[in-house]
């Protein structure tokens, strides 16, 4: 007999996809830890999956951007200009990252800046990820809270109770 394949919700297929998002960028987030090339390789990662998750969510960006200055719940206008927040601050952190990177920008035949600016803008941008990535959770924690209960803790509790090794071993 075929089995069917069922399709993933999208709310599970976020879920996954937003904490993929920040356990790389926690990850990347020091390179004393991972070493230089991870960390930036890790980076570049995660800047595709930033982009797979904008095209996830196309339709409410663009129907948001087109009314974010007429009639809008206040909740949806702050998650958009968090959003929006977040993209500039990824942006920023990518392109600088690159501009300073000793081990990406070389394997794409490009030569890295010195430092200076580009380090410090870099640094700066990296923290203020974090800072709107909190808000971001925070706006969201009742969404994350149902989507963990749902997608992580409950499959757990359904687990067959312990059954007993077959007879004759």
């Amino acid at each position: 007999m075929a089995q069917t394949k069922t399709k993933m919700s999208a709310t599970k297929r976020n879920l996954l996809i937003d904490m993929g998002m920040a356990l790389v960028f926690l990850v990347a987030l020091s390179p004393a830890l991972t070493g230089l090339a991870i960390h930036e390789w890790l980076s570049v990662a995660l800047g595709g999956v930033l982009l797979t998750h904008m095209v996830l969510h196309w339709p409410w960006i663009l129907a948001t951007t087109q009314r974010i200055f007429s009639k809008l719940a206040w909740q949806a206008r702050l998650n958009y200009i968090l959003n929006l927040l977040l993209l500039v601050a990824f942006t920023v952190v990518i392109g600088s990252g690159l501009m300073i990177s000793e081990a990406v920008a070389p394997f794409l035949g490009l030569q890295a800046a010195a430092g200076g600016v580009w380090t410090s803008l870099h640094h700066v941008s990296s923290e203020l990820i974090i800072w709107i990535a909190a808000l971001h959770v925070a706006v969201h924690w009742k969404w994350v809270v149902n989507a963990v209960q749902r997608y992580m803790v409950q499959p757990l509790r359904r687990q067959p109770a312990d059954v007993s090794p077959a007879s004759g071993d």
